[in-house]
């Protein structure tokens, strides 16, 4: 038995019902309460008749009735509202300040065997996931609703952390999304340090540049500690040559060349490139974020993306190393994916910081529009019988992903929920 586990039962009133607390009280649930995520009594605003007395208060649930002093709630004024303790063994009773037992409810042998066998199931099985064997049993409609949820809580949380990094920038909306869009540009394996090296160079001084693409791979490169050495090939060593004077013109500190990961990447996805396109990306799209509030259509916002490098990167994956002729413009694929993760979180976060419901609104619409994401996550599921039809589903997959299954958290989820109900 787990505390997680005791919260579901007491949340969803899965026991059977019995008419006298443990001190023999009669008493009645008229209202559970309402379940507290956050410090404090873990069930608020309840109603309980006890004794024929209507109680308004919290309710407070406990593996043992002692938990009470090992968590040192006897001390915390936020537990004197607590009406009813409810606890799966009883082995200690309970007084409030002034010296009343607070009413125990005991579940143990109460519960049905059926739903703590199969919740064990779920703890203790070595699966992928708990569900994996069961998920496509349930009604894909019932299974569809709750990823919907899961796909605006997956939005809303990149809303925060945008409207977090509004707040250290004074709501400085360009800066913000520089920074998140060069994050994104990293493509997991090397977000950290592109987000590092656009931090380092601030928009401002790429403004002052922004219609001189040499200049701009320039501050790039060199920021990103990838010109520190001399070059055979010309190019190169032009970049380096005009970095150190845009370095010393802004006082510029370039990071670590070592941060950068070029091993088991193809070479396509190498940091150079991306740097090269995001580069262009920059020079080709004067005002981005504008440009990005205004589109109304996924085609308006690819042909923003479909920048190319310079021509030096047609003929080169890496400084001083020539390979066969090749146009490199971002793929379709890695621009669904910077709309998923950074172009439609700002949207819906502009929206939300406008109340304009008209941007949320789209922002939504173009998640529901997108493909699907590929990776492992999505790949497991799709064995499991969750095929998502749009970008919205995969994303909610990840988010049950992340936030339930690889925690077994399946009692806070809809689809445990479910199977735990189901004979």
């Amino acid at each position: 038995m787990t505390e997680d586990l005791l919260h579901y039962i007491w949340k969803f009133q899965r026991f059977n019902f019995f008419s006298k607390t443990e001190e023999g009280f009669p008493f009645e649930i008229i209202f559970q309460g309402n379940h507290n995520l956050d410090a404090g009594p873990d069930f608020l605003n309840a109603k309980i008749r006890i004794n024929k007395t209507l109680w308004a208060g919290n309710v407070e649930v406990h593996l043992k009735s002692s938990d009470w002093f090992a968590h040192k709630h006897h001390t915390d004024k936020a537990y004197d509202t607590v009406i009813l303790h409810v606890v799966w063994e009883h082995d200690k009773p309970i007084l409030d300040k002034k010296g009343n037992t607070i009413p125990t409810l005991v579940l143990k042998n109460k519960v049905e065997p059926n739903l703590i066998n199969k919740y064990q199931y779920f703890l203790e099985n070595k699966n992928w996931i708990p569900c994996e064997n069961l998920i496509s049993t349930i009604d894909p409609f019932k299974v569809f609703s709750w990823l919907q949820s899961m796909s605006i809580s997956r939005l809303q949380k990149k809303t925060d952390i945008i409207f977090q990094k509004l707040l250290l920038t004074t709501n400085n909306w360009e800066t913000v999304f520089y920074e998140m869009l060069a994050r994104n540009f990293g493509f997991n394996l090397n977000s950290d340090t592109f987000e590092l090296l656009a931090k380092s160079l601030d928009i401002k001084y790429i403004s002052k540049h922004k219609n001189n693409l040499f200049q701009i791979e320039a501050m790039l490169f060199g920021q990103a500690g990838l010109l520190d050495s001399d070059f055979a090939d010309d190019y190169p060593n032009k970049l380096r040559k005009e970095y150190l004077y845009m370095q010393h013109k802004f006082n510029l500190q370039p990071i670590q060349k070592h941060l950068w990961k070029f091993l088991r990447i193809r070479p396509s996805n190498f940091p150079t490139i991306r740097i090269a396109q995001f580069a262009s990306l920059i020079y080709k799209s004067s005002s981005l974020f504008s440009k990005i509030i205004s589109a109304e259509t996924l085609k308006d916002l690819h042909a923003l993306f479909t920048a190319e490098p310079s021509e030096y990167w047609r003929f080169h994956y890496m400084f001083d190393m020539p390979s066969p002729p090749k146009v490199k413009p971002l793929g379709s694929a890695s621009i669904n994916l910077l709309l998923i993760n950074t172009i439609i979180p700002f949207i819906f976060a502009f929206g939300t910081f406008k109340n304009e419901q008209k941007y949320k609104d789209r922002a939504l619409d173009f998640l529901e529009a997108l493909k699907p994401e590929q990776n492992s996550i999505i790949t497991h599921f799709s064995h499991a019988g969750i095929q998502p039809q749009s970008a919205s589903q995969s994303q909610a997959l990840i988010e049950m992903y992340h936030n339930y299954c690889s925690k077994k958290k399946c009692v806070n989820c809809s689809i445990g929920d479910i199977l735990l109900k189901n004979k």
